[in-house]
């Protein structure tokens, strides 16, 4: 694929795009900052796959999950197609009886859609998602802008007076792996390939476990956003029971005997509805496109080997890193993350991650197309697909 006439994205540049109010044009813009990003770097500093280049993928991906795109129609064909929530469905029917003139499945379930989608369910998980998206370009974009910025000047202690710009200490707070990380950069630039392999990918997994930790809160509230089942259980009744009178009969027959039928039928299929909510969210963020036209399930192990260049690991402080994150480092066996709401599964998918692409050249492909590029440059948001 052609690409794109290259641009050095500024710490300014990277504040501006952080400010943008659109979630949907912020993450394309952040997308494709990442992109550009991950080229200057290359252009200054050689070798392979730089974090920049993994993270406009993965950036990419968030996007999906913050345009809503199929999230609603994911969930309602999952719920459609769950055996398990059929006797459920047909349990509301059943309640519904002799309150409800007539209702069916697809009624039914048509009702809980509106409901959720009313309740804002899925917003609540695009938007940890956009927060996610932005909180980690905001900061390790525009560190990589200033690094850029250090490594094009001649003036002397630049880069020195870069790193000492960053906070000591461990994250969420702390920078410490930042400014281990560009010090690993700095050193690959003027190593040769073999040992610049070998730092990069120790300067990406160190930027990597930051980025993690920081993202934690995000990444917990996307894959866990719940059902308000109070909330959505009154909406289905207000729904089935469309009459102000018949609601106000049924409210009132509750309340001289045992709970109301409806609401004890709809609580159990709502939680039923809940567990596939999450699935669609767990597949939606456990799903990586890259621009090789592969799709990685996060969730099962990698199959592609490790990259020549870093199947044996010779670096001392690499070694060690990866002792902390993989807890099987010659072997793919165990790769998947299972909850990528655990940081430690995370960690170890995205180690794994690096070492099998560090030298896949498609990393550093256009994520748009030229017309897209276009648009977006002049701060629209591109035409679909994205």
């Amino acid at each position: 694929m052609t690409q794109q006439a290259a641009i050095i994205p500024t710490a300014a540049d990277v504040a501006r795009i952080a400010a943008q109010a659109d979630p949907a044009l912020r993450n394309v813009m952040i997308t494709q900052g990442y992109q550009d990003l991950a080229r200057a770097v290359r252009a200054c500093s050689g070798g392979g796959a730089n974090w920049c280049a993994f993270a406009t993928w993965a950036s990419r991906q968030a996007g999906r999950t913050i345009r809503r795109e199929d999230l609603k129609h994911s969930l309602m064909a999952r719920v459609e197609a769950a055996p398990e929530l059929r006797p459920l469905v047909d349990g509301v029917i059943s309640a519904a009886r002799g309150t409800v003139a007539a209702t069916t499945a697809t009624g039914v379930l048509s009702a809980v859609a509106r409901a959720v989608e009313y309740e804002g369910v899925i917003d609540r998980a695009a938007d940890a998602v956009a927060v996610g998206n932005r909180k980690v370009f905001a900061e390790i974009g525009a560190s990589f802008a200033s690094f850029l910025e250090a490594s094009a000047t001649s003036e002397p202690g630049a880069m020195q007076a870069f790193l000492d710009n960053l906070a000591p200490g461990e994250p969420p707070e702390g920078q410490g792996m930042l400014r281990e990380a560009f010090a690993a950069y700095v050193a690959g630039a003027a190593a040769a390939e073999a040992e610049r392999a070998q730092l990069f990918h120790y300067a990406n997994l160190l930027i990597a476990y930051h980025e993690q930790v920081r993202l934690q809160p995000e990444i917990a509230a996307a894959m866990n956003a719940s059902l308000d089942t109070d909330a959505v259980r009154d909406r289905v009744v207000a729904t089935l029971l469309p009459s102000l009178w018949r609601r106000v009969r049924y409210r009132i027959a509750g309340l001289f005997g045992r709970r109301p039928p409806l609401d004890v039928a709809l609580e159990r299929l709502l939680e039923g509805v809940q567990r596939a909510l999450r699935h669609v969210l767990t597949a939606n963020a456990m799903t990586l496109e890259l621009p090789d036209g592969s799709t990685v399930r996060l969730g099962r192990d990698l199959a592609t080997p490790h990259s020549p260049l870093l199947a044996q690991v010779t670096h001392p402080s690499l070694a060690d890193l990866i002792r902390r994150l993989d807890p099987a480092p010659d072997s793919l066996a165990g790769s998947g993350a299972g909850d990528w709401g655990i940081l430690e599964q995370r960690l170890h998918f995205v180690a794994e991650l690096f070492r099998c692409h560090y030298d896949a050249e498609t990393l550093y492909s256009d994520p748009f197309a030229p017309t897209q590029l276009a648009a977006l440059r002049a701060g629209r948001l591109p035409d679909p697909p994205l």
